[in-house]
């Protein structure tokens, strides 16, 4: 949808193309009559919203001059008036819908959807009565305010929506990867707490939980044969496996939530403090920390679950592991981490296995 903004006014402008761009509805400008056709002339707008009182043309003679017009006649016409005593002048204009200053952005989006045929379905909701005399700025703040909170609204119901999908599909993968569903919410958690007990920073940022959730959604793209094989993988067999991280990224790498550091989680999460993990062969701290932090957290709960290949170790038995693989497979500081945050991690393990 575009709309054809018309006005002197810069600070009108302004206000009214912040209300339509909030919309996602595409806007044009012109400062006078003259511009503004040369601005149809280039591309028919589906509406046009223009002041009465303009330097030059005035907004009424440019609704005649483009309601005359049969390439222009069809072209919805909103005409802003801040005047009363207009009345016929505004009815013989041919204009198809007026509406008087002050107003409320939501009214006009209101109106400027049903002109251009309800197709685009613009939230609003109806303002109530008011004096007269009442800022039109207020009126403005107030009613972006809440538009912008049913944008925000929206956008996280849709976020959420594709994230459930995602996850229930993750979730389904490893049903058929490791025989249960309980895998990515447990190093989830398991990740949470390490990366608190890291590095704060790394949970503040809304990715990072994200890329923990979704680790393992490029096995999508591994055949099963694989992914439940009870022996060990041969050596083709086990670089086929490798390419999960880099699909995972793949598939992930459209979804803007995902940018940072959880894309980065979904990528590297195999990387080794030594270098000789993959994909890319990164060691140290040039790991993305938050990969770092899962590859414990992921390592932890491998070795104590049951896998296709092997039963679930003791616990005791994964940490001397982890305790051991310190600056070989693992950050050193995220082992720290572990070690002062175990009591919890089991606490979790204990939580997880009670409700399964």
């Amino acid at each position: 949808m575009r709309i054809l903004l018309v006005d002197d006014d810069p600070g009108l402008r302004t206000l009214l193309r912040t209300t339509f761009e909030v919309a996602d509805i595409e806007v044009d400008e012109a400062e006078n009559a003259a511009v503004a056709l040369r601005r149809i002339s280039l591309q028919r707008p589906d509406v046009i919203v223009l002041d009465v009182r303009m330097p030059g043309m005035s907004g009424i003679e440019l609704t005649e001059r483009l309601k005359s017009d049969k390439k222009t006649s069809e072209i919805p016409i909103v005409l802003l008036t801040g005047s009363g005593g207009e009345e016929a002048e505004l009815a013989a204009a041919g204009a198809d819908a007026v509406m008087r200053k002050p107003f409320g952005p939501l009214e006009l989006l209101s109106l400027v959807e049903r002109l251009a045929g309800g197709l685009y379905g613009v939230p609003f909701r109806v303002a109530g009565p008011r004096e007269s005399s009442e800022d039109a700025l207020l009126l403005y703040a107030r009613d972006l305010r809440h538009l912008r909170e049913l944008e925000r609204g929206q956008r996280e119901a849709l976020q959420s929506a594709y994230l459930e999908t995602i996850a229930a599909l993750a979730s389904a993968l490893e049903s058929k990867d490791t025989g249960t569903r309980a895998h990515s919410q447990r190093v989830e958690r398991y990740a949470v707490v390490l990366a608190e007990s890291v590095d704060r920073r790394l949970t503040g940022e809304r990715s990072t939980k994200f890329g923990f959730l979704l680790h393992d959604v490029g096995k999508i793209g591994i055949p099963d044969s694989i992914l439940q094989k009870p022996g060990p993988l041969t050596p083709a067999e086990r670089r086929r496996m490798q390419t999960h991280t880099v699909l995972g990224e793949q598939m992930l790498g459209g979804v803007a939530f995902l940018q940072g550091e959880g894309l980065k989680i979904v990528r590297s999460h195999h990387e080794r403090w030594d270098g000789k993990g993959y994909p890319d062969g990164l060691s140290g701290s040039d790991i993305p920390l938050g990969a770092r932090v899962f590859a414990v957290a992921d390592a932890l709960d491998a070795m104590t679950s049951h896998r296709p290949y092997r039963r679930a170790l003791k616990w005791s038995v994964a940490r001397e592991e982890i305790l051991l693989q310190a600056e070989a497979q693992f950050d050193p500081d995220v082992v720290a981490a572990f070690e002062d945050t175990e009591d919890e991690l089991r606490e979790i393990r204990r939580e997880l296995a009670a409700a399964a």
